[in-house]
């Protein structure tokens, strides 16, 4: 895909850029807001977290079932199941079982310095398998919608999670606040969660993806213990996501190790397909990595008109190709096209599925 221009705009105060080219036009950085509060620390992320586990666990010692008798369905098969669950094992044939979603597979979390990092299961289960969203198994023409940003402001990421339909993913930034919290309530509401990961665009520094971004000159060691830094925040995501990156993705010997822990972790990338020169396909393919890449980005204009046409753009690829892939930014009027084109989009047919449902498996 043709790079599209970098341009920043204030996201509750903190940058949030748009899709950068080789040589972006020079640009100004907002500063962060003063009334944004500071990310907690780890060990206040942990405890918050482990208090939310705690009282699911008291909620669920007799699990609630939905109204007419039917039965909650747990997507995948796990000695972990609660009592009256049915276990299954083509997710895409049942719904998921929202009322555990947030909690995150025992046998798929690596306990760390770091955090809980994702992991493939003794039996070969991945976070990819378990922690994607149903979808029908139909050949008619779907579409992933990808929201990120998510995490960054409290306000606009409560709205994109209680707003937009169950179906569209959403992308958490590392860098943002209460992510275990707000990472658990979207799983509840049904939507499948990206990790988004800053990488190094061109023109670095003075377009800066923020703290804990991934860095060509860093080294291998550096930029996996910066990667395991962002995993560790929370759980409960089918794979990451770049966030700006064209000179990172780029470079193949920067990107392979990053690539190689995703796959061997069992972890979906997904590339916005921005940067013409990404050779992050070639590399996932060659790490087991699922890969899925993004069509376009639908809100480079920040006009409701303008997101909605891009929409009807997306909709129609899919309906040429099958499948279609869109990017976008937790901004409240992305926010509110996106909720009101996948009303319309599921009466005319189309399929709004989890960006899972269109990757590329190599070990499938």
């Amino acid at each position: 895909m043709v790079a599209g221009s970098a341009a920043f705009f204030a996201f509750d105060g903190i940058p949030f850029s748009k899709p950068e080219q080789p040589e972006p036009p020079k640009v100004n950085t907002p500063a962060v807001s003063p009334s944004q509060k500071p990310p907690l620390t780890a060990e206040e992320e942990a405890k918050a977290a482990e208090a939310s586990l705690a009282q699911s666990a008291k909620e669920q010692v007799s699990p609630p079932q939905p109204a007419g008798g039917a039965k909650i369905i747990h997507v995948n098969p796990s000695p972990n199941a609660l009592p009256g669950m049915i276990s299954v094992t083509d997710p895409s044939k049942v719904n998921q079982a929202l009322t555990v979603a947030h909690i995150p597979e025992a046998d798929l979390v690596e306990k760390t310095e770091q955090g809980q990092l994702p992991i493939r299961a003794s039996d070969g289960r991945r976070p990819f398998d378990v922690y994607a969203r149903a979808w029908s198994g139909s050949r008619g023409a779907r579409v992933a919608v990808v929201i990120g940003g998510m995490g960054i402001s409290q306000t606009s990421t409560q709205t994109a999670i209680e707003k937009l339909a169950p179906e569209i993913t959403l992308g958490f930034a590392p860098q943002g606040n209460s992510l275990s919290r707000w990472a658990q309530a979207a799983r509840r509401k049904g939507h499948e969660i990206l990790l988004q990961l800053p990488m190094e665009p061109f023109d670095y520094p003075r377009v800066d993806p923020g703290r804990g971004t991934l860095l060509i000159d860093a080294g291998s060691e550096t930029n996996l213990k910066v990667l395991h830094d962002s995993m560790g925040r929370f759980t409960n995501y089918t794979g990451v996501m770049n966030y700006l990156g064209g000179k990172f993705t780029a470079d193949p010997a920067a990107m392979e190790p990053i690539m190689a822990d995703l796959g061997a972790r069992g972890l979906l990338y997904l590339d916005d397909g921005t940067s013409a020169r990404s050779a992050t396909e070639a590399l996932a393919a060659g790490s087991r990595a699922p890969f899925a890449q993004g069509d376009m980005v639908i809100d480079q204009v920040q006009d409701k008109n303008e997101i909605m046409k891009a929409l009807d753009r997306l909709e129609a690829e899919a309906r040429a190709r099958g499948s279609a892939i869109g990017t976008g930014t937790g901004f409240d009027v992305t926010i509110d096209a996106v909720a009101e084109w996948s009303a319309g989009a599921k009466k005319r047919g189309i399929e709004i599925v989890g960006v899972s449902a269109l990757a590329r498996d190599p070990e499938k």
